[in-house]
């Protein structure tokens, strides 16, 4: 049997590899449909007639999208955020939706401590600097003894506990799901924020989540602590945020996720204390081949009828 298959996620079909061959030896017809930009609703509701199963990036996939694909089966998000999927929607279809959890978790920890050492020693300020012939010395700050706390204790949150713990960090966290972590101070949150250096987001973006950091909660953060996001946009008031980056509230700020993308205008991009980053958290050739197999083999096993352990609305399934 053949199953018709649309790919949108952009280093799924920009970087060859066994993800490709996969689909093609298990019957699947794909076409690669990846553009500059994440998909429109609009956009995507033309490619949907008529296909078995989607790969999908970022793009937005509501409502009038999956009422358009009259013969999906299933939805293989090309990593683990779902925001942009009618989750509702897709299940009173019977639409399977999957993600690719713990293939990204490396990548996105690694670039998190990344940031954390960029804003302790202003790397892209002075690296900017001496392009331009001037050779700024700004005084720095030490990771090593900093409080970090870590909002979200998922696969990700804990790849960064891991590396933090190695720099000497001492680590809190807050999640209410998660279990126990060796060497993780649990905390209530707003007992986290008073207390953290850097205050690191690794949390889905949901009702609950949307502008978990607002004006209320910068309002508890030190004086002195950065912020880190490297989930998703709207976990952070962007407004609250450039008020506390501006005011010294904060001493600095770093963010791989926006509300809109890219944040044109944004006035956070004109601010010396912000660094901004064009969602890149998972672009490692690495994780790409790795969460690339994975959305391949997800969206095989439902086309076939077979079992897949990352079906995150099998229970809502008729």
């Amino acid at each position: 049997m053949t199953y018709r298959v649309v790919a949108t996620a952009r280093s799924f079909c920009s970087t060859p590899g066994a993800h490709h061959d996969y689909l093609r030896d298990h019957g699947c017809e794909v076409a690669l449909r990846a553009a500059a930009h994440p998909l429109s609703a609009d956009e995507l509701r033309a490619l949907v007639a008529g296909v078995d199963g989607l790969i999908l990036g970022l793009d937005r996939c509501d409502a009038s999208v999956i009422a358009a694909a009259d013969a999906l089966k299933v939805i293989s998000r090309y990593g683990v955020g779902v925001d942009e999927v009618d989750l509702a929607a897709a299940s009173r279809r019977g639409i399977a939706v999957t993600t690719t959890p713990g293939a990204n978790s490396a990548a996105v920890a690694e670039l998190t401590i990344g940031l954390m050492f960029a804003l302790a020693r202003h790397i892209p300020q002075v690296a900017a600097a001496a392009r331009r012939g001037e050779w700024l010395r700004p005084m720095g700050w030490e990771l090593s003894g900093k409080t970090l706390g870590v909002i979200g204790l998922g696969a990700i949150g804990r790849e960064v506990v891991r590396r933090a713990a190695g720099l000497g960090m001492h680590i809190i966290g807050y999640d209410p799901i998660a279990g126990e972590i060796a060497g993780v101070g649990r905390v209530r949150l707003p007992d986290l924020l008073r207390q953290a250096d850097v205050v690191t987001l690794h949390v889905p973006l949901t009702t609950e989540t949307t502008n978990l950091i607002d004006a209320d909660a910068i309002g508890l953060m030190r004086d002195s602590a950065a912020l880190i996001n490297t989930a998703r946009g709207g976990l952070v008031d962007e407004e609250a945020l450039y008020q506390a980056l501006a005011s010294g509230k904060l001493i600095g700020a770093a963010m791989d996720a926006f509300r809109q993308e890219p944040p044109a205008g944004s006035p956070l991009l004109q601010l010396d204390n912000f660094i901004a980053m064009p969602h890149l958290g998972a672009t490692t050739r690495e994780t790409t081949l790795k969460m690339s197999l994975m959305a391949a083999q997800n969206c095989v096993s439902v086309l076939r009828g077979e079992p897949c352990p990352y079906i995150i609305n099998l229970k809502d399934l008729p």
